[in-house]
């Protein structure tokens, strides 16, 4: 097979950064190419680079032997080249057939021709397998569903090179699979796919080949057949990275959080959690497992303060704190890593030592008198900083300058080095890389061995068995089960999180 993609020797420079260091890659016909590496390896800014969203610094590209220079996405496009990125770029309130016409309307007698191009949708659904009804606004169709927008978008535009950023992050097992149909129906009609993702088991299942990046170099090119999990991963990380979550059996002690007939509405008013019950014991890990959008991000905001419920009780060492503010939560025992780390974690323009007492700043030692203690806080950091293996060039830095992994690390030392009794770990890896996810899982088991008792909030089905004690499956704002981790598989989670497997809810 030849080639229908090749970059060689690109290099791209930010500010104080080498993103991409003469990086050469090559993608044949037909074929799927996995690129895997840690954040900040350089994986994004080649593909922006390829996709036309960003201008190399030196190097070139050539698409079926050709050398091209793109001044834009519609550059690459046009050389056949599509890409569908993590977060999808949908307009919930058109038609499936209104997204994808976006920007290559066809008119007829001056107005959309929707019938015609319903009628193509249909032909190219049913060529690749995707099953799309071009009539149905997207905000009514699950989350797989709207990726199979995404990808006939591509289609539609006569892509023969698809890039997929991370095309599995919140799919079920089960949605993963059809994806996984899909793209081998694709590549044996001669499209050629660039497959994004930090899950090896992922990689080692569907890619064809599998270039590792690190520190903006390729570090290796391999055949699935002749790597593995534990290979893929230290040349990613530049080290032997433990995957497997070691911890002894859960010694559950008495509740530390209990939540009774919870009701919270979004910010449409719309009723997301309903009516949900459990309980949180010291030195356990409870697990919420969902695909994302099924009411867990107003769970946590509401369980920590941050949204109002309308209904129903939350006690934390049996006071009930139902919509207190988050500073007496905090001082009642609770602990937080927040989903979205940049807006509820930390303020990004403070520096690390500042975040590193944001739940303490106002009691001794970092203040006496209403004096901030600037010396007490600069101790707490160099300490934490030493402890969490935080990298940082220095304590006063601003936050915002850190890499994910390590802002995320900051959270987790501030949370950790307070006296908690249980803490809300809300997607606490989401975007991390895996040598921080290895750092991230390993804090959260101590933190249980400590007697914390931990509720644990991840669309990540291997987070969630791998550190549950306990599992809470939450579907369309409610919990549907509380299963012993022990005892409930993958396939029968995922069935669950879709709602097709309904079964009684165990007692927690």
């Amino acid at each position: 097979m030849g080639n229908v993609l090749e970059v060689k020797s690109i290099t791209k420079k930010f500010p104080g950064v080498l993103a991409n260091d003469h990086v050469d890659f090559t993608l044949k016909k037909g074929e799927i190419h996995a690129l895997l590496g840690e954040n900040g390896a350089g994986k994004t800014t080649l593909m922006n680079i390829i996709y036309g969203l960003l201008a190399p610094d030196e190097g070139e590209i050539l698409v079926n032997d050709t050398k091209k220079v793109f001044h834009s996405p519609k550059d690459a496009i046009a050389c056949g080249i599509g890409m569908v990125h993590q977060h999808f770029m949908l307009v919930p309130v058109f038609t499936v057939a209104e997204n994808i016409m976006l920007g290559t309307e066809t008119l007829k007698n001056g107005v959309l021709d929707i019938p015609r191009v319903n009628k193509e949708l249909i032909e190219l659904s049913a060529q690749y397998g995707l099953d799309i009804d071009p009539t149905v606004l997207v905000h009514d169709l699950p989350v797989g569903i709207q990726q199979r927008v995404e990808i006939i978008k591509a289609l539609y535009r006569k892509a023969e090179i698809l890039i997929l950023d991370e095309p599995t992050a919140v799919l079920t097992p089960q949605e993963v699979e059809d994806l996984f149909v899909i793209i081998r129906k694709l590549v044996d009609q001669g499209i050629s796919i660039i497959f994004i993702t930090h899950k090896l088991k992922e990689v080692l299942s569907i890619a064809d080949r599998i270039t590792v990046m690190r520190a903006g170099k390729v570090i290796a090119t391999d055949d699935p057949a002749k790597t593995n999990e534990q290979a893929l991963a230290s040349q990613m990380v530049g080290r032997t990275v433990i995957l497997k979550v070691d911890k002894e059996p859960a010694k559950p002690g008495k509740t530390v959080m209990k939540v009774k007939n919870l009701h919270v509405q979004d910010d449409r008013r719309i009723e997301t959690v309903r009516g949900v019950n459990f309980e949180v014991r010291a030195g356990e890990i409870l697990g919420v497992a969902g695909v994302q959008g099924n009411g867990q991000t107003e769970l946590a905001e509401a369980l920590t303060g941050l949204r109002r419920a309308s209904e129903g009780e939350i006690e934390i060492m049996e006071h009930n704190l139902l919509n207190h503010p988050p500073r007496e939560l905090v001082e009642k025992g609770l602990g937080h890593i927040p989903e979205d780390r940049q807006r509820h974690g930390f303020v990004m323009q403070y520096p690390v030592a500042d975040n590193l007492v944001l739940c303490t700043y106002y009691v001794s030692p970092f203040c006496r008198h209403g004096v901030l203690q600037n010396v007490a806080i600069g101790s707490n950091a160099e300490n934490l900083i030493k402890r969490f293996d935080i990298r940082t060039p220095s304590a006063y830095v601003p936050t915002s300058t850190l890499s994910g992994g390590n802002q995320q690390k900051v959270i987790v030392a501030r949370e950790l080095s307070r006296k908690i009794s249980v803490l809300v770990a809300n997607q606490p890896t989401r975007g991390l890389d895996v040598g921080s996810i290895e750092y991230i899982h390993h804090e959260i088991v101590k933190m249980r061995d400590s007697g914390i008792g931990v509720l644990l909030i991840s669309a990540e089905l291997d987070e969630i068995q791998a550190l549950s004690d306990r599992i809470a499956v939450m579907y369309h704002g409610q919990i549907v089960a509380i299963l012993p981790a022990s005892q409930v598989t993958r396939d029968e989670l995922g069935l669950m999180m879709a709602g097709s497997l309904k079964p009684e809810v165990v007692a927690g």
